[in-house]
């Protein structure tokens, strides 16, 4: 059997579609995977990585904001179909497989014009503008939240979650303590609380913006903190933990630790551009405080993890907002608005996590949304279509 699997642009899109490759090879081992990304555009280098190969189109998104420009565009876009139809013709695949991004909404529509049965992967809570276009050429949707008939045909929606990283929940707080103790130089306990802040591997402006305001008050605290800022934001972080009015650097990290030069570690807060060992970090935290892009929410819900979504207010069409929403609906987490983050995020979190009876309450409701093993199911839907 071959499968091509086609999109990306982001890492939300990037990852579950690496994922349902991997659930698909697990399932099938001599089955041939080939994807379709958009050049220059961050699936031509991680898919690689993941030992699969990649063909790259010309194509680009439409500029709302310079119309002239889209002409080129056009143009490219006419350029990726063709070149789609030649993979598609010489490749032969078997199903084509969309997760959304660019590159997806060329691949799928010369694939179905082919006679190619099409399966749709929409992570967001609100359907992508790629995935709505191929809603009527797709045999099957899989989705990763409940309503998603408002955006796509009720009978092609199958709800199978959005796969997450293998190994999340491989972490105990014991192999964590040890971890960020001897790697970090700090203090850590499993008496005090635990909070955990991503932003994701670039960072988010306003989360760290709304520590940096408010850190007198997180080191007063006594609680434990674990603040990835980003590789964008870390120097700007780094500065202001160590020019903090309350903050008493402790002296030398082990010198084996990725921060053995840096002096900006607390005894209970750790600022680092990047947690390499996130089921750690996990294992660890009590309270997240977190983006809301379907990856991270999907992690949080498989987890069960008490958690502040901070919606991004710079993504197509408001969707992590939606994302976010589908949660707090339920009682699952809590929501700041990104706009207000500065004001009451932190504060937020500070009453949050010594309130014992809310975060079992968020762990409990969040735990109910979960959906484990959503590559296999997805994969097991695409090979569904092959027998048909």
């Amino acid at each position: 059997m071959k499968y091509l699997i086609s999109g990306g642009g982001t890492g939300g899109h990037i990852f579950p579609a690496v994922s349902i490759a991997n659930a698909l090879r697990e399932l099938d081992p001599t089955c041939e995977i080939l994807f379709v990304g958009a050049l220059g555009r961050m699936e031509m280098e991680r898919v690689p990585q993941a030992g699969y190969p990649i063909v790259g189109l010309p194509v680009k998104g439409f500029d709302r904001s310079h119309p002239w420009r889209n002409v080129r565009v056009v143009i490219d876009l006419v350029r990726s179909m063709i070149q789609a139809r030649k993979i598609v013709r010489d490749f032969r695949p078997n199903v084509g497989i969309g997760v959304g991004g660019y590159a997806s909404g060329a691949a799928m529509k010369v694939a179905a014009k082919m006679g190619i049965p099409i399966l749709l992967q929409e992570q967001n809570g609100f359907a992508g503008v790629t995935n709505k276009l191929l809603k009527d050429d797709a045999k099957k949707i899989c989705v990763a939240y409940e309503g998603m008939e408002r955006f796509f045909p009720k009978e092609k929606i199958i709800l199978t979650g959005n796969p997450v990283r293998q190994n999340l929940t491989s972490g105990s707080k014991v192999e964590a303590l040890k971890y960020f103790n001897e790697t970090f130089g700090v203090n850590f306990t499993a008496e005090k609380k635990t909070l955990l802040i991503i932003g994701g591997s670039l960072g988010a402006r306003t989360i760290n913006q709304s520590i940096i305001a408010h850190l007198n008050e997180l080191i007063e605290s006594g609680i434990q903190v674990i603040w990835q800022t980003g590789k964008n934001y870390f120097a700007d972080c780094k500065a202001a933990l160590t020019n903090s009015a309350l903050a008493r650097p402790i002296g030398g990290t082990p010198s084996n630790s990725p921060r053995a030069s840096d002096d900006c570690q607390l005894p209970a807060i750790i600022c680092t551009d990047f947690v390499s060992q996130m089921p750690l970090a996990y294992a660890l935290a009590d309270l997240v405080i977190s983006r809301a892009g379907a990856s991270s929410i999907s992690e949080l819900c498989l987890l069960g993890k008490p958690s502040i979504l901070i919606p991004s207010p710079n993504v197509a069409e408001d969707h992590q907002t939606h994302n976010a929403m589908a949660l707090v609906r339920k009682d699952a987490a809590v929501m700041v608005k990104d706009v207000d983050a500065k004001e009451q995020m932190v504060g937020t979190a500070l009453s949050l996590i010594q309130d014992k009876a809310r975060l079992e309450s968020l762990h409990q409701h969040i735990l109910t949304l979960a959906l484990p093993d959503s590559a296999k199911r997805i994969a097991e839907e695409v090979m569904k279509l092959t027998k048909k």
